[in-house]
């Protein structure tokens, strides 16, 4: 049995990125996430129907700041009291999943493919994807760079402009290109005690 792109796409396989139904779905999202932020704030209806149409799972209290951009959306699930600010983006060909009281500074960008190493592939657009996933509570500064295939641990600190090439665990602050492990967060990190 002969798998689409879409399902090799899922399995983590390569795949050919410019295949017709991969870009059926792209414009899709792009409708979609065009048309989100054309918005403002006061559109909160309109807002959550899109929302709802483009992610793959959307939780409560969800807020994305314009000019958001995604891939395909589809492969998106965001938890709650999730912040967005401006100008993140998501290649989600690979799966993202985004856990609860999660916040992202302003041009975050999420990439879960990666184009082929071997110039003939990657001419005739093959790429792999793999999936990110973000732990609850974790704060992701402005302008970090997610790679394929990383997972962030809960409660953990991404600093500003960092690449992330590797997972973080759980409990840290990290920062850097490639972003490393500085330091475990303790209780001396209470502003407020």
């Amino acid at each position: 049995m002969t798998m689409t792109e879409w399902e090799k796409m899922l399995a983590g396989l390569p795949q050919n990125d410019r295949a017709p139904e991969l870009e059926e779905r792209r414009l899709v999202a792009k409708r979609l996430f065009r048309a989100y932020n054309k918005t403002t704030e006061e559109d909160i209806e309109t807002r959550e129907e899109i929302k709802r149409l483009l992610f793959r799972n959307v939780g409560k209290n969800v807020f994305i700041e314009p000019d958001f951009i995604c891939e395909m959306g589809s492969n998106i699930s965001i938890g709650d009291n999730v912040f967005m600010n401006f100008g993140c983006i998501i290649f989600d060909m690979g799966e993202v999943t985004i856990g609860d009281n999660v916040m992202f500074g302003p041009r975050v960008g999420i990439y879960t493919t990666n184009h082929a190493f071997d110039p003939e592939e990657r001419i005739a657009n093959v790429v792999i994807s793999k999936p990110v996933k973000i732990g609850d509570r974790a704060w992701i500064a402005a302008d970090v760079k997610i790679l394929q295939g990383v997972t962030i641990g809960e409660n953990s600190i991404i600093g500003a402009g960092s690449v992330v090439t590797h997972d973080i665990p759980t409990n840290v602050i990290a920062a850097g290109n490639p972003c490393r492990v500085i330091r475990q967060i303790t209780e001396q990190d209470k502003w407020l005690k």
